[in-house]
């Protein structure tokens, strides 16, 4: 790729947080055009951003009720994927026209560093080289930048807070999402027997299915009380209920999803995607209506619930994160990891990509920079 082909593009810009997540994808991300950067640092590399993901994260972030507030102004997108454009002088090992990928803890909104501006919803981002690895060939720009935050959160939810052991039983809530979808393929690589997804709609559950489910329950066609998920599990367990839960939904499901443990079962919290009002809008942050669990139940069934901050204490013991993640590139390599990318568009349609997101589109979301 030539400097002469670096066109101008578009980026999009947040320059103020939002009341809500709602209002943010609204009103609060504006498009603008963008000039190729003239000049780059010596460990800096360029990338043209072919794909970029459009994460659950990246709606809370627009409101700053995520707990990290990117300074503002910022450019939204926490993975992208793309071709190396230019390379600083001391950059080794990548070149121009080599396909990559970034890595969302060191570089992008969600990084904790000097390149948090530099998000993928652009036609350009700019990355420290140590924080872009190169894809396979086998590996599309749209699944490339659906990669890397939701299988590291599996990986580290079933290997470093639930230590699954092979052969146990695991339900995952929310598996329509991409990190539900993630979580379905990461049990099965660790050893998981029986994976259960749960979801909204049988059709919507197909890709889990697809992906290594042994079993899919639709919540829509649960009977109401709150114990239906409980004996929906129940029924394919041999009354037994489940080893493992991985959820990433919360709200009104957090505690059916409890309730369908075994004795001595384990419960990572991944997230609360049912729960909005957790935190105050216009980056006021706190916590405000929280998820509450009966301590009741916790000691009678014996039970554990843990937290599962992958990102947090990536940052806080890196050379552990860098264990993970050369188990990650080293899945990618060999083809095992296949993430679900169901709606794309361009970035001129990026008001259109949010609203998907916002309204639960299955897998990944992605914006075409380019397109």
């Amino acid at each position: 790729m030539s400097e002469a082909s670096l066109a101008p593009g578009w980026h999009a810009r947040v320059t103020q947080f939002a009341a809500t997540r709602e209002d943010g994808v609204a009103h609060g991300v504006e498009l603008a055009r963008q000039e190729a950067p003239n000049s780059i640092g010596p460990d800096e590399v360029l990338v043209q951003v072919e794909s970029a993901s459009v994460a659950y994260i990246d709606l809370l972030m627009l409101s700053g009720q995520y707990h990290h507030k990117p300074p503002l102004p910022y450019t939204p997108g926490l993975e992208y994927a793309g071709v190396v454009a230019r390379t600083g002088s001391a950059v080794r090992g990548l070149q121009p026209g080599d396909r990559v990928l970034s890595d969302f803890l060191n570089t992008g909104p969600r990084s904790a560093g000097a390149y948090q501006a530099w998000g993928g919803w652009a036609r350009y981002a700019l990355a420290p080289a140590a924080a872009l690895h190169r894809i396979p060939a086998s590996l599309c720009f749209d699944a490339a930048c659906n990669l890397l935050l939701n299988y590291e959160t599996a990986q580290f939810a079933f290997a470093s807070r639930l230590h699954l052991q092979a052969g146990e039983t695991v339900l995952v809530t929310g598996a329509t999402g991409a990190a539900g979808l993630a979580a379905v393929q990461v049990a099965k690589l660790l050893g998981a027997g029986q994976v259960i997804a749960t979801g909204r709609g049988l059709e919507r559950l197909a890709p889990a299915r697809g992906n290594g489910a042994d079993h899919v329950i639709d919540l829509r066609a649960l009977p109401p009380g709150p114990t239906g998920l409980r004996d929906a599990v129940k029924a394919l367990t041999g009354s037994e209920g489940v080893d493992l839960v991985f959820d990433t939904v919360g709200g009104d499901w957090l505690v059916p999803a409890l309730r369908t443990l075994l004795f001595g079962g384990r419960m990572a919290i991944i997230g609360w995607a049912a729960n909005t009002k957790v935190a105050a809008g216009h980056g006021a942050g706190g916590s405000l209506q929280p998820d509450l669990l009966p301590t009741n139940l916790l000691q009678l069934k014996g039970l554990t619930v843990t937290g599962s901050p992958m990102v947090i204490t990536g940052q806080r013991d890196p050379k552990g994160r860098a264990r993970r993640l050369g188990q990650l590139l080293a899945w990618m390599q060999a083809g095992a990891l296949t993430p679900v990318v169901t709606q794309t568009f361009g970035l001129q349609s990026l008001g259109a990509a949010m609203q998907a997101r916002l309204a639960g589109v299955v897998g990944g979301c992605v914006v075409r920079p380019g397109a």
